[in-house]
């Protein structure tokens, strides 16, 4: 009998330091878990390209969503504009990616875009995380209405060029979920670990 109570005691135990470690440690657990597995909600291919802002900063139109440029991770830094040949491009770490030749009927003071030119393979991903975790210490005292769980959701674009060259560029959010109405269709920042978070260009 006395074993059977010790038992119960250790795994009571291991119960409760893994449902405060989900607790406390449950976004490091979850952004470690999505370096492996997330879970793909949407692919397709890009249509249609945008950028709105003065170079620096400003927003990636992908389609129908809008991407910040204004958070970016530690050590990127990128730029967006339009190339002596006139095309809309990207610019990090000492390479440009060009995009597309400009529409030159929808370009006009800090609008600038593009589609894809036949030959290259653009699209974008939609993936959020396979570990959930849970916020009962997150408070709106504002509204009363505080989410119950939280994830983290992925924006990611992969172009390939007809000329062999290659960008992908990925963004991380938090997405809350809400008692009683599901997920949110939107996302949230956090400062430091959210936003566009990695740009890889390769010739």
């Amino acid at each position: 009998m006395r074993r059977i109570l010790v038992l119960l005691v250790i795994v009571a135990a291991g119960a409760a330091a893994l449902a405060a470690l989900w607790i406390f440690r449950g976004r490091e657990i979850s952004s470690f878990i999505d370096r492996f597995w997330t879970v793909e909600t949407r692919f397709g291919p890009i249509q249609s390209i945008a950028y709105e802002g003065n170079g620096t900063g400003g927003i990636l139109i992908v389609n129908d969503l809008s991407l910040s440029l204004n958070e970016v991770g530690p050590g990127l830094a990128l730029s967006v504009g339009s190339t002596k040949d006139n095309q809309l491009a990207l610019a990090s770490s000492g390479k440009v990616f060009p995009f597309g030749p400009l529409t030159s009927s929808e370009n006009a003071g800090d609008h600038l875009a593009t589609l894809p030119p036949p030959g290259d393979q653009a699209f974008i991903a939609i993936r959020h995380s396979v570990l959930s975790w849970p916020t009962p210490f997150d408070f709106n005292f504002m509204s009363g209405h505080s989410p119950s769980w939280k994830r983290h959701i992925y924006y990611e674009i992969r172009w390939k060029k007809s000329s062999g060259a290659n960008l992908e560029m990925l963004w991380r959010y938090e997405q809350f979920l809400y008692p009683g109405n599901g997920w949110a269709s939107g996302f949230m920042t956090r400062q430091g670990s959210t936003g566009l978070i990695r740009i890889e260009m390769k010739d």
